[in-house]
């Protein structure tokens, strides 16, 4: 018998080689070519791709620099200053170049807009260059006026629509692109599927010679059955060893995790010391001209009732002026002015102490000059952070404005660290102002676009609430687990980096030990629920 089964394994072998090494051959080859073909294909595709994707980048820097220069032109016509002009000079090179690398990527595609848009440019530009000459000649009046003429927004329309055209083409060809990549993906998985059945024939071929063979293996079943007993035995050490690691790995994953967050705190701290310090500086020069024109203003205010006193006492003294003093009057609108310049001064000081406030507001928020933890006005806080954000609130082109509810209640000061804490009011005005933004225009909406309620309160024993809600278009229930997770955003590329929300709650309950609770439903807002102990000590 034994002879037999020899005999038999060595016919075998030898008829089984010869059919394995020529499928093994065909496997190989089909797999080779299928393998050559898809290389060249996502080889082509990431080329053409990068390149698409490459030009769209230069599309939105060339937009962002358009916008630097209008911002740039208008600050000079604006303020009068000199350095606008400086900065105008310095982004236009690299728009030209932007544009120039534009058009050498995709020539093809700009040949349709560019002679529109560059018409458009090159009349934005002239306007401009206009703007800077009267800027420099003190006709910052008259510069204005061109950087806001109909004819200066239709030129910015026109070469904004161009490069949206152009921006649409580029994302139309992607669009081609990835369909030319799908068609030739479903005919290489044609191809896989011949190649599928030329296998499955083959190995068949082989599956049912080794079911002859595996037969005649059935012998050597007792001889493996003390090996696999001994394998089990192995198994199960190699489990007890599996278990110790997995504890390891948890301990190790729980380092990474405070890992994580003391880069987290370091970045925030880092953050908000640079935030400071810019604020601050940014403050204090803005503060010195500002008390100059405020200071100012008392002195020329008694120097004109002292002239308009004398003025008095002539028209008194006497009273029929001579034909060129009365042409005078007339020419100049004497009356005019001594009812318009009071005015002009009660104006001019009301605007200083606009900006006086602002800068109170932007140094109160970086609290850089006081120590980290101190009894503080929370309410204070709020307001300064509102009036940092005011320019958001203000009614947009898109949109209405949007109202501030105020609910506050009778709080003492509070033991905390407000520049961290004036962190988590600006990450969490700030979502709901974007939220708002989001809803719909309708007729009822056109003049109010939202609202933003604020309500504090203490809570029982020395805690205190601050709650934040608006009436934005909600939150799904599958995204709102993830709001405070680190980079998670729902905002689009380049608006969010999802860490506000993470280190907004990191602030209230590492830092301050307390809770920071979300309460959302699509379609009916968000609100956010702060609550922090009235003493750090005590929450100690």
């Amino acid at each position: 018998m034994q002879r037999f089964l020899q005999r038999f394994n060595d016919r075998f072998n030898r008829f089984l080689m010869p059919v394995l090494t020529v499928s093994v051959v065909i496997s190989l080859t089909l797999v080779a070519l299928g393998s050559l073909n898809n290389r060249q294909l996502a080889q082509n595709f990431d080329v053409g791709i990068s390149e698409q994707f490459e030009l769209q980048e230069l599309i939105g820097q060339i937009i962002h620099l358009d916008e630097v220069l209008t911002m740039s032109a208008r600050m000079a016509a604006t303020t009068g200053n000199r350095q606008w002009e400086t900065r105008y000079r310095k982004f236009e090179p690299p728009l030209d170049t932007a544009i120039q690398k534009a058009i050498e990527l995709a020539p093809e595609t700009f040949e349709n807009h560019a002679a529109q848009t560059d018409a458009a440019n090159i009349q934005l530009v002239a306007m401009e260059n206009h703007a800077f000459t009267l800027v420099r000649n003190g006709a910052t009046d008259d510069a204005l006026a061109i950087l806001f003429s109909n004819d200066y927004q239709r030129q910015k329309k026109i070469y904004a629509e161009g490069i949206e055209k152009t921006n649409l083409a580029i994302k139309k060809k992607i669009s081609r692109h990835l369909y030319s990549y799908k068609n030739t993906l479903e005919k290489t998985s044609k191809f896989s599927l011949a190649s599928l059945v030329i296998l499955a024939t083959a190995w068949l071929i082989i599956l049912a010679l080794l079911a002859q063979h595996l037969r005649w293996k059935q012998q050597a079943e007792t001889h493996l059955q003390k090996s696999r007993h001994a394998i089990q035995q192995r198994n199960i050490q190699l489990k007890g060893s599996q278990i110790e690691l997995e504890q390891k790995a948890d301990e190790l994953e729980k380092t990474l995790d405070e890992l994580q967050r003391a880069q987290l705190q370091m970045v925030q701290s880092e953050k908000m010391s640079s935030l400071g310090q810019l604020v601050a500086g940014i403050a204090h020069e803005i503060n010195n001209p500002v008390s100059f024109i405020y200071g100012n203003l008392s002195p020329i205010r008694h120097y004109f009732n002292d002239l308009m006193r004398i003025l008095g006492l002539y028209q008194q003294e006497y009273p029929q002026p001579t034909a060129v003093v009365q042409q005078g009057i007339a020419d100049v609108d004497l009356p005019f002015i001594q009812a318009d310049l009071p005015k002009t001064l009660h104006s001019i000081e009301v605007g200083a102490e606009r900006i006086r406030d602002i800068v109170l507001s932007l140094r109160n928020f970086s609290r850089m000059d006081e120590s980290p933890c101190k009894a503080v006005d929370i309410h204070e806080g709020i307001d300064n952070t509102l009036m940092i954000l005011n320019h958001r609130l203000k009614t947009q082109s898109n949109r209405g404005k949007i109202t501030i509810s105020r609910l506050y209640g009778n709080l003492p000061l509070v033991e905390c660290y407000p520049g961290f804490l004036n962190q988590v009011f600006m990450n969490i005005l700030s979502n709901a102002i974007d939220a708002i933004e989001e809803n719909p225009i309708t007729s009822d909406t056109a003049d109010i676009a939202g609202e933003i309620m604020i309500r504090t309160r203490l809570c029982d024993g020395d805690c205190l609430e601050i709650a934040i809600a608006d009436d934005g278009p909600g939150i799904v229930e599958d995204v709102q687990s993830k709001i405070f997770d680190p980079f998670f955003t729902t905002k689009p590329l380049g608006k969010g980096t999802g860490m506000g929300m993470p280190i907004s709650y990191q602030i209230i309950v590492e830092k301050h030990g307390g809770q920071m609770k979300m309460a959302s439903a699509a379609g009916k807002g968000t609100e956010f629920i702060i609550q922090i102990p009235t003493s750090q000590s005590a929450a100690t």
